[in-house]
């Protein structure tokens, strides 16, 4: 997170910065903006120019039509935000996708350099790009509006921004499904009615319908995703095999936003950019040794499934185990009860993030910050005051769950535990979390809900400073 709690900040290098913000000064953008959640801030490349009327283009050597940007306004404006990881929008760069947004919506600061006229001398690309990134195949005038693309779809995803916490997590793309119909009033227009299943008011039903109707509308426009969706269900349907011990994984997959870096027979390696973790289960050192190698950098975290990886990830990239636990997951059809009727729950703010930093021991501030922004830590409240908080992970798993030692055995554990498990029901999820090894309350909870445990252990480790990675790679067979 940068000074002042904004969670992104865009640099974006352009020879037109009023079109940059004009262009993202209303909205949903402009609103995140103000409220200081990103911060878009433009340098005027021409104002780096050595020549006397600010000129920043010459012709180009070994001839040719146009002009090209020259190398030493363009380096002097990137040295003046600093080295951040840089994106040149141009149509010879990697087609931008919503995996990529996922990405770069983990950094904390992303340069972005427009290009014009023919493009940019070629030198000053080599020292100061990461990324080379095309928003479709076609040629701009410049890269301000492809610049612009990639700012609307990076913000979006960072926590608060849209307000809602399931907009990001519901529309198309995610899961590699195209999204369902939508509909409002009136309920007949046209002489066409709504769909009956949706006045239903049963969320199963619904969650249900959008599900296979998001399955037709993909096969039927983008038979290209679809067979990515196909792909990706013949990998969950590996996992099922042994449901409570993959659950985790297989979740993941379920929600979207998680990549299949390789998936072979017992053998699968997943990574999710936005959370920065990756998930691997192997059937031997040797070939967890060599998936290794797929994965991308930067990462943060690793869950393993056999123990023998934790030696392979403590010798090779200097990560260390947090714990070990055992998978929880719900599979029953019908709702949990709620035990405590006199606590109130709702979302927390910036107001009780303290409390939570106070008594939450997993996880830091920004970690926190970024929970409550997503609208995913929700406390438990008697009279006002707050005394219990419990929450959902960027993974997707239910956790954090915390209880004020003066109102412990009143039931408000398993009532907080009990409305994220219907929470994610209704939302069509299957509840899952994991529960450390010695934590005897949690798993006498876990058992009295009628949660089902994994006979296997998973691991959680820590990436350390020997980590490296390399460039993604994906494999699917």
């Amino acid at each position: 997170m940068t000074d002042g709690g904004i969670m992104l900040k865009f640099h974006i290098l352009t020879l037109f910065p009023e079109m940059i913000q004009q262009g993202l000064s209303n909205s949903i953008i402009g609103r995140a903006t103000d409220r200081k959640q990103i911060e878009i801030h433009t340098v005027n490349i021409r104002e780096f120019s050595n020549e006397k009327h600010g000129k920043v283009d010459d012709y180009t050597y070994g001839g040719g039509a146009g002009m090209l940007m020259q190398a030493q306004p363009v380096y002097d404006a990137w040295k003046s935000v600093g080295a951040h990881r840089t994106i040149y929008v141009t149509p010879q760069g990697r087609p931008f996708t919503q995996a990529m947004a996922a990405d770069f919506a983990t950094e904390n600061e992303l340069t972005i350099l427009c290009g014009h006229y023919e493009g940019i001398d070629e030198r000053v690309l080599e020292e100061t790009v990461t990324d080379y990134v095309s928003i479709g195949d076609y040629v701009l005038t410049g890269g301000e509006l492809a610049a612009m693309v990639i700012v609307d779809a990076v913000s979006r995803l960072v926590p608060g921004v849209l307000g809602n916490e399931t907009s990001a997590d519901t529309e198309s793309f995610q899961g590699d499904l195209l999204e369902y119909p939508q509909y409002t009033r009136p309920e007949v227009w046209h002489d066409k009615s709504v769909p009956a299943v949706l006045l239903t008011g049963n969320h199963e039903k619904i969650a249900k319908w959008r599900t296979e109707t998001s399955v037709l509308r993909t096969k039927e426009r983008r038979p290209d995703l679809y067979e990515k969706y196909a792909f990706r269900q013949s990998v969950i349907q590996h996992l099922m095999k042994h449901k409570r011990d993959n659950i985790h994984m297989i979740e993941c997959l379920r929600r979207g936003g998680t990549d299949i870096l390789y998936a072979c027979g017992e053998d699968i390696l997943l990574y999710n950019a936005r959370c920065r973790l990756g998930m691997i289960t192997v059937s031997t050192q040797e070939k967890g040794r060599e998936l290794l190698q797929m994965v991308p950098h930067p990462i943060e975290s690793f869950v393993i499934s056999q123990e023998f990886m934790i030696a392979v990830l403590q010798e090779q990239y200097g990560m260390h185990v947090d714990m070990k636990c055992v998978n929880a997951c719900y599979t029953q059809n019908v709702p949990l009860g709620i035990q405590n009727k006199d606590l109130e729950i709702r979302p927390l703010t910036s107001e009780q993030e303290e409390y939570v930093c106070r008594h939450y021991q997993h996880g830091n501030s920004a970690y926190i910050r970024g929970r409550i922004a997503a609208g995913m830590l929700f406390g438990g409240f008697l009279e006002g005051k707050i005394v219990a908080f419990v929450g959902e992970h960027e993974e997707g798993s239910l956790g954090m769950l915390y209880v004020d030692p003066a109102y412990r055995r009143q039931g408000i554990g398993e009532t907080l535990e009990a409305y994220m498990v219907n929470r994610h029901r209704i939302q069509g999820f299957l509840p899952y979390g994991q529960i450390e090894i010695g934590n005897a309350a949690s798993m006498s909870m876990q058992k009295k809900h009628g949660l089902y445990l994994s006979e296997g252990f998973i691991w959680w480790m820590s990436a350390g400073d020997k980590w490296s990675g390399q460039s993604p790679l994906p494999h699917e067979t």
